[in-house]
Parts: structure tokens; C-alpha cells; sequence
């Protein structure tokens, strides 16, 4: 802990030699995950702060500010003296007050090797008219977390929820506090009734009357010495005032039990408020954990909650109007030819998965898997071969599966910026740009694209070359590494056996399964899961008989 202060007081101090604002046309952020993403209260921007990226081997924490212009789809970085500290998995919130403010609250700063923990509990302002960072001291606030939620509510603050990890143990929340921007002042709210577990990650929506909703989240609990239970919540809870928004309000927590399609398990979905009363939900991740292992299930759906109706229903993207009416004549000239293809692509009646293989510059073979809600009573049979076909044709520009996205809605578009998604022990920090129109809900148009196979990733073996780059590791520096990445023939290394007269491609799998099993194994290491290593041995196997190098 000693360490970590004495860290963060350093990158202080060097941010402390920055005396006047710059503001400058850049690239693109480089990859991170667990930064803010909000929409400015008066201009058509949207400003990023924070976040942090790992490599595989390292932990980089950032503390920068971008600001994305809509209108120009361009990038600028802002310098602005004595900014907060660097932090990723923190809170902020817009509000429209004297020219914009964001607000900032908590986070938390990791060690490089990603094993210890910082969690802050400041309170910061940035005065978007001025350019300048306030901090706020105030007393009685939230002790230090993170994955909290926190959302302007009028007037107010209100923070729920996040969690502590130390180096020995880690605890959930479920505390409520407010912090009023009249007076400046905390005040933890006692609510009568049963609220949710403690939990982070969650979804906190404030209504137009004053109230908070909560739905899902995560945490997890030590069942034994070094095994731990993970929870995925999917109860939903009413958070009440029973006063005109003054401080001396009396809250009530009660349970909610909505209509409607709610979103299917997940955790590390992004959330948003939309059009019309409503709120969304986007991405996730459903884990699934067998023996010491886990296996993720990426997300790339969006599910709207309607406030009023207290109502979950998965969002249908209509695809454009031009692209409906070619393929509506193009349904009547095929008329024949369309009945053999029904019966091939009959309309899905439950989930649809998509499995993709890629593989990686450093030969990692990367499976995303992707979950697509089926569509919700197909009353009329061509509308929904029509949505099935704008889906398809949608998948090119659509955000690939991913959880942690950041989210902002602004003018009634939904941006999506960045996430992640694991293959195996590899993750892949995302920095891409999507957005869609929430009126039309038409399609997804593509900002900025990214390639995940050219991402870098060390391996833990490799953790030899860390010295060359230790200074760059800790700062968080935007400098790339410069590591060139290792690339071999892996098809050089082994002949693959050759595919017999008259066999089939599951005789050949057997056959070689064995053969491949000893070369996936030399690839990953003796401490990686066998399951892990028959799915790569599988699929190494697999792209080698279907594309005879």
C-alpha cells in the first residue's frame, strides 16, 4: 500500500510541473478499458478520462482527457494542470451547471503486475467552461471503491454499490450516499426496506420523478481458502424519495419485477440513458466456470427498459429502408428459388450463435462467440426473413461481442467506444468507435474501425524483457511499446500429417488428434488446461485440413 502511494504521489508530482491548458489534435486513444465516457451537457462532444490497459505482462493506468467531436468525428487531447490522479474503474457524471461540470469519484490504481490495489475515495470537478480541475474535499463521503455506480439526480449525487480488494481480502456494497451540489455536502442514506445485496458493476438509472432504479451487477464471495463463488445478480430494485428533493428526504428500497424480455445473465454490460423514458442496456459477458477454468460467452446485444411501463424488451434493428425495398424486390424475382432457401435458413426461434475463428499475427487462434436474442413473436414471416437479413448484413459493421464497453448517448445516438473480449488467457483491449441512431435503430455505422489480430500481448513467460521497459510500464505512458511481437511459421515447425485417400474430416480429426495435441501443448505450456489445449490442438487441426498451406 506504502508502494502504491508513494507511486501515485510521484506521477503527481510530474503532473504538477504542468502549468497552463493544451489542447491539441490527436489520434485516437490507444486501447483501454475501465475509463468515463460522457456526453458533453452543451457541445456535440464526448470526453474520456482515465482508464487502464494490460498487456499481457504489465498494467498501464491513465489519467489523460480526449475529447471526441462529433460533427468532425476527430479527437483532441486536452492538458489541464493538477488533474486527478491516474485511475481506472471510477465514476463520473455531467451536469449542465455554469458551462458543464464532470464529476469524478473514486476508482482505483493498480501496481504493474496487476496484484495490488489503490482504491480511491476523492471527489473531483472539471469546470468544462474554464478548463480547470477541482478537487472537492468533503467530509462523510464513501470510503475508498470501485466499480460503484453513481448517476445525477436532481441536484444530487447519488452513489451506490462497488467494492475494496486488498492484497488478503476484498468486500462488496450496497451503501447509498448523496453529495448535494448546492451545498457541497455528503449525506449517507439510510432507506427503509430490503435493497439489493452489496454488488458492483450494476446497472443505476435516476428517473425524471427523483428516483433510482438498480438491476444486476456482480460479486463474489470466499467460500473457502482461495476458492471464491461468483454472483450474477438480475433482481431489480426501486429506490424511492418520499420528499420534494431536500435534504431531509425519506428513502425506501423495494423490489421491482418487471415485464417484458429482461436481458439474459451477464455481467460487464455498459449502460445508458435513451429516448423516450428509457434506459439501455448493452454487451456483457456470461462466464461460465468448470473446475478452474472459465469460459466467457461475449455479448454485442442491446436491451432497452422502459421506465414507465417498468418493461425490459431486447432493442431489433430494422436495417435501412433503401436496402428493405431492394430486398423486397429482390424476394419477388426469386420467388422459386426463395423456397429452397427457406428451408436452409429457417427464421430462429431462440438464441443464435455465431462462432468466428481468427487467427492472430503471433498464431493465437482466437474464437469469439456470438449470442444474437431471436427475435420476439415473428408474427409476420418476411419481416423477420427481412430483419434476419439486415442482421446479416449488419454483422460487418457491428461492434463485435465484447464486455466493458464505454457508452454515451448524445443527441439520441448511442456511442459505443472500446470493451474487451478474452480468448483463452489472452485479452484483447478494444479501441474502436461505433454508433447508432436510437430513433431509427437502423443500423450501426462504423466510426473508427480496429483490427484485434495486430493487438500485442506478452505472455507471462516472456516476463524477461520486462526491464527494457519498466519506466513506460509504470508511468502508463500513451508512448506504444516498442517489443516487436514474435512471429513464427508454425507451419514450418511440423509437417501436418497428410490427409489419407477417401477419408472424411472427422476420420481425419481423430486420426491426428494426438498429433496436434502434442503440438498445441508446446505451444501453451504444461499449465494450461486440457480442455483449453483439445479446443486450439481442434482447431489448429481443423485449419490446416480445410486450407492445405
Amino acid at each position: 500500500q506504502e508502494d502504491l502511494e508513494a507511486l501515485i504521489a510521484e506521477f503527481q508530482s510530474l503532473d504538477a510541473k504542468k502549468t497552463q491548458v493544451i489542447e491539441s489534435s490527436c489520434p485516437p486513444p490507444s486501447p483501454r478499458l475501465n475509463c468515463s465516457f460522457c456526453a458533453h451537457p452543451e457541445r456535440d462532444e464526448l470526453i474520456l478520462f482515465g482508464g487502464e490497459y494490460f498487456n499481457g505482462q504489465k498494467t498501464f493506468l491513465y489519467n489523460d482527457l480526449y475529447i471526441y467531436n462529433i460533427r468532425k468525428n476527430s479527437w483532441s487531447k486536452l492538458e489541464i494542470p493538477n488533474p486527478p490522479p491516474r485511475r481506472c474503474a471510477h465514476q463520473a457524471a455531467v451536469v449542465p451547471t455554469a458551462g458543464g461540470q464532470l464529476w469524478i469519484f473514486g476508482g482505483e490504481f493498480a501496481s504493474p503486475n496487476g496484484e495490488q490495489f489503490y482504491h480511491y475515495k476523492d471527489l473531483w470537478v472539471l469546470h468544462l467552461a474554464t478548463k480547470t480541475w477541482e478537487q472537492i474535499k468533503a467530509p462523510g463521503g464513501p470510503s475508498g471503491r470501485s466499480g460503484h455506480r453513481m448517476v445525477a439526480c436532481k441536484r444530487q449525487l447519488i452513489i451506490f454499490g462497488g467494492f475494496h480488494e486488498s492484497a488478503r481480502d476484498y468486500i462488496y456494497y450496497n451503501d447509498v450516499y448523496a453529495f448535494n451540489l448546492d451545498s457541497f455536502t455528503w449525506s449517507k442514506l439510510l432507506p427503509a426496506g430490503i435493497g439489493p445485496a452489496p454488488r458492483s458493476g450494476c446497472q443505476m438509472i435516476p428517473s425524471p420523478e427523483g428516483n433510482i432504479i438498480i438491476y444486476g451487477g456482480y460479486s463474489k464471495q470466499r467460500m473457502k481458502k482461495d476458492v471464491d463463488k461468483g454472483t450474477l445478480h438480475t433482481d431489480m430494485f426501486l429506490l424511492k424519495a418520499e420528499g420534494a428533493g431536500k435534504e431531509e428526504d425519506k428513502w425506501t428500497w423495494s423490489r421491482l419485477n418487471p415485464s417484458g424480455v429482461k436481458p439474459t445473465p451477464r455481467s460487464g454490460f455498459s449502460v445508458a440513458a435513451a429516448p423516450n423514458n428509457r434506459s439501455l442496456l448493452f454487451g456483457g459477458v456470461h462466464d461460465e466456470e468448470e473446475e478452474e477454468s472459465i469460459e466467457g460467452d461475449f455479448f454485442n446485444d442491446i436491451y432497452f427498459y422502459d421506465l414507465g411501463k417498468n418493461r425490459w424488451f431486447p432493442a431489433q434493428l430494422k436495417g435501412p429502408k433503401s436496402e428493405k425495398r431492394r430486398r423486397r424486390r429482390g424476394r419477388q424475382a426469386e420467388a422459386e428459388a426463395a423456397g429452397e432457401e427457406d428451408k436452409e435458413q429457417p427464421p430462429p426461434q431462440g438464441p443464435l450463435e455465431i462462432v468466428k475463428e481468427l487467427v492472430a499475427e503471433d498464431g493465437t487462434i482466437m474464437t469469439i462467440k456470438q449470442v444474437i436474442p431471436g427475435a420476439a413473436e415473428d408474427k409476420d414471416r418476411s419481416e423477420s426473413e427481412e430483419e434476419e437479413e439486415g442482421g446479416a448484413l449488419g454483422q460487418h459493421v457491428e461492434p463485435c461481442p465484447r464486455s466493458n464497453a464505454m457508452v454515451a448517448v448524445k443527441h439520441g445516438v448511442l456511442f459505443v467506444y472500446g470493451g474487451m473480449f478474452e480468448v483463452g488467457d489472452r485479452q484483447v483491449t478494444l479501441s474502436d468507435l461505433h454508433c447508432i441512431d436510437l430513433h431509427r435503430m437502423e443500423e450501426w455505422k462504423v466510426l473508427l474501425e480496429m483490427d484485434p489480430k495486430t493487438q500485442e500481448w506478452l505472455e507471462e513467460s516472456e516476463s524477461d524483457e520486462e526491464d527494457d521497459d519498466v519506466e513506460g510500464a509504470e508511468g502508463g505512458e500513451e508512448e506504444e511499446e516498442s517489443s516487436e511481437e514474435e512471429s513464427e511459421d508454425e507451419g514450418g515447425e511440423e509437417q501436418h500429417p497428410p490427409v489419407e485417400p477417401g477419408e472424411d474430416h472427422a476420420q481425419y480429426l481423430a486420426r491426428t488428434q494426438q498429433h496436434w495435441l502434442g503440438l498445441a501443448r508446446s505451444h501453451m505450456g504444461p499449465e494450461a488446461k486440457d480442455k483449453k489445449v483439445l479446443k486450439v490442438a481442434q482447431a489448429m487441426a481443423k485449419t490446416f485440413y480445410e486450407d492445405p498451406v
